[in-house]
């Protein structure tokens, strides 16, 4: 009976080895085949950046993205490896597409964490607050991506006052906070015309306080007047007609002043 157990025993074991033999065996297969149908896993880092910069010149960014990722994936930590991760989220930006600038926002992110202190810093929070700002939806959509880009281009003029992306990081804020006031302009729009003057007289008049930069401050002035006339506010839809005219004499909202206000 010991025997036979023995004899069964060292039968599996022979059997084991023999399946893990021809598993290594077929792995290396593998290993080798890949290599050789895929030549960009034969290169150095150095030589697969290369590659993907020139692809990057030639603004073939889906092409060049495999070469910069190998790089990466080859010496994460290196030189070679840092630069091609920031590339790969340039050919993501560059590309555009929905899709392309979420992912371009998660590698200037996973960039940012990964190097906290490098000398990129800056560009990097540009791109992020760029990602965000090209995905800002219609004023009357949800304005996620909005508020994040507001955020994003905020804390670069904080953490990086001095950097050479300060004045277009400006130009992008104000952008993206007057597309935030034309969302509240439309909110307070939609509740005039839907018999809720109350609700809307607040929204303008915060729109009014919170953005003093909005491009279309007239069209506000205008509407709001209109929300107080429907809320017997007489006195307070005068002045604020009175302000349209003396603020924005040539605007077209002007224009539209009902006789008995002007």
């Amino acid at each position: 009976m010991r025997r036979a157990l023995r004899g069964d025993l060292n039968g599996a074991l022979r059997r084991a080895a023999g399946l893990a033999l021809v598993l290594a065996l077929a792995s290396g297969l593998a290993c080798g085949s890949s290599i050789e149908n895929d030549p960009i896993l034969r290169l150095s880092a150095e030589e697969s950046l290369a590659e993907g910069k020139r692809l990057l010149a030639a603004e073939k960014y889906a092409r060049a993205r495999p070469y910069l990722t190998h790089a990466f994936e080859v010496e994460p930590n290196s030189a070679a490896g840092r630069e091609s991760l920031l590339l790969v989220a340039d050919t993501l930006y560059l590309e555009r597409g929905e899709t392309n600038l979420i992912q371009a926002e998660a590698k200037y992110r996973d960039f940012q964490n990964r190097f906290p202190t490098s000398d990129r810093a800056a560009y990097v929070q540009f791109q992020i607050a760029n990602s965000l700002a090209q995905r800002v939806e219609r004023p009357d959509r949800d304005q996620s991506a909005t508020l994040k880009a507001v955020t994003a281009y905020e804390d670069l003029l904080r953490l990086y006052p001095t950097s050479d992306y300060v004045d277009e990081a400006r130009a992008g804020l104000e952008t993206v906070r007057n597309h935030l006031a034309e969302h509240e302009f439309v909110v307070g729009r939609f509740y005039l015309r839907f018999g809720l003057p109350s609700a809307s007289a607040k929204r303008l008049e915060g729109l009014l306080d919170r953005f003093p930069a909005y491009s279309e401050r007239d069209k506000a002035l205008y509407h709001l007047a209109l929300a107080y006339r429907e809320l017997d506010r007489d006195d307070d839809a005068q002045a604020t007609f009175g302000r349209l005219s003396t603020e924005y004499p040539g605007s077209r909202w002007a224009t539209r002043i009902p006789k008995e206000n002007r």
